[in-house]
């Protein structure tokens, strides 16, 4: 955007807030990070765009964790309770026994508002970071934007687990996106729901003159079909070719994947003679991968691929590179099923840290990692674990009043493995 007119603008905001820990983005890494945090006896504010927390597993719909479930750490474990006490997710099976755990996404953002609530997190919903102030390496305050208008958060502490790296990139701390070769991103996918009726039920059908129709399977997009509740099922359509992380781009997929759906949806109809009727749309497109950060340390596919092992691990992943072609809608891989198996792997605390930054940290899937890499511990198990780490060190970092960097890693280490992060591998 460098060739479009500029212009400069100034403006005065009430200091709001002030805390400990600010995180901004409640999806699992977030919520994580504010749970650890609030249990290490920080003062946490978690800042969330959508009316609900829960990010991609909720507000997009994607209501399966992947891979390994269990020893991930303490605040997944009471996500997992929480679920239980509903009855709400599937029973446990290692993985790669099982590569999937399906939960209702409904109930999840419920139980993740009640955990954050118990801990006295404080909750900012329908709240978007705009701007940041930083002086000498150091963030001071964030400046958000809600239904107050724009006003501004004071922290000791800020972590960035908005999935596009939307604080850091606003902080002036580099960022990279997407296949080092052209850039182009894994792709977005849209969750949407259906419920088996009875054919005397079956009316809402997809009108003619709205929507191409598709007419042979293969010209579906790469779709994914599971159980959703009693006559129910949940569908996953690919929608590849858009930036997360560039507002035009996003709008663009979102208008697409809706388009794909009421096509896919269509064709079930029609050719299959399913007795769907449509339920609901998540109401954001599910992404993979938005920014990045460039950290002190990047975590290579090499790393993943020799199970590598750091002396500041504080999350292990275990899930294999899901990496689709981001150039089309199939169901096509980069690499092959042997290529894309990977031992349990450590993550480095370093990759947590935005090179150049003193008090900012960045976890889930924003963290410091190659783009093959990021396709393998981008899962939300592991996410979670990121984003324990990173409230484990911001409270510590606020406590100590020092900067992330002078931090003891094997304190960090150290309170990772006592709230059961399994890291070995």
């Amino acid at each position: 955007m460098k060739n479009l007119p500029h212009i400069v603008w100034h403006r005065e905001v009430p200091v709001r807030y002030e805390c400990d820990v600010a995180v901004f983005g409640a999806g699992i890494a977030g919520v994580s990070a504010a749970l650890a945090a609030a249990l290490s006896g920080a003062r946490v504010i978690l800042v969330e765009q959508f009316g609900v927390v829960g990010g991609n597993a909720t507000v997009g719909g994607v209501a399966a964790f992947c891979g390994e479930t269990r020893g991930q750490g303490e605040a997944f474990d009471a996500i997992i309770d929480g679920l239980n006490a509903f009855h709400a997710i599937e029973p446990y099976r290692p993985y790669p026994e099982a590569d999937h755990r399906l939960f209702n996404h409904e109930i999840l953002a419920v139980v993740l508002q009640e955990l954050l609530l118990r801990r006295n997190v404080k909750l900012l919903l329908h709240t978007q970071i705009v701007d940041a102030r930083v002086n000498c390496g150091r963030v001071t305050e964030g400046i958000v934007s809600g239904p107050s208008g724009p006003e501004a958060l004071r922290a000791k502490q800020f972590i960035d687990c908005t999935g596009e790296a939307k604080l850091v990139r606003r902080a002036g701390f580099e960022t990279v996106k997407g296949r080092a070769s052209d850039g182009l991103q894994l792709p977005m996918s849209l969750m949407f729901f259906v419920r088996h009726v009875e054919e005397k039920d079956a009316h809402a059908q997809v009108p003619g003159g709205w929507f191409e129709p598709i007419r042979r399977e293969e010209d579906l997009p790469m779709t994914s079909i599971w159980p959703n509740g009693p006559r129910g099922n949940a569908i996953k359509i690919k929608i590849p070719m858009f930036d997360a992380s560039d507002t035009e781009s996003l709008t663009a997929a979102e208008i697409q994947a809706r388009r794909r759906m009421m096509q896919v949806l269509d064709y079930y109809q029609r050719v299959k003679k399913e007795l769907w009727l449509l339920d609901h749309c998540s109401p954001r497109i599910g992404i993979r991968e938005g920014r990045r950060i460039v950290g002190e340390y990047i975590l290579t596919i090499e790393d993943l691929r020799a199970g590598r092992t750091f002396d500041d691990a504080i999350a292990r992943g275990t899930y294999y590179i899901d990496a689709h072609k981001p150039d089309d809608d199939k169901r096509v891989s980069v690499l092959s099923k042997e290529e894309a198996i990977v031992p349990p792997y450590q993550i480095p605390f370093r990759c947590l840290i935005p090179k150049g930054a003193s008090n900012l940290l960045a976890a889930g899937r924003c963290f410091s990692a190659e783009h093959l890499a990021l396709a393998s511990a981008r899962v939300m198990p592991t996410c979670s674990m990121m984003g324990q780490a990173a409230g484990i060190a911001a409270a510590l970092a606020a406590k100590k009043n020092c900067a992330i960097p002078d931090l003891d890693y094997t304190e960090i280490k150290k309170i990772v493995c006592e709230r059961g992060a399994n890291l070995q591998v």
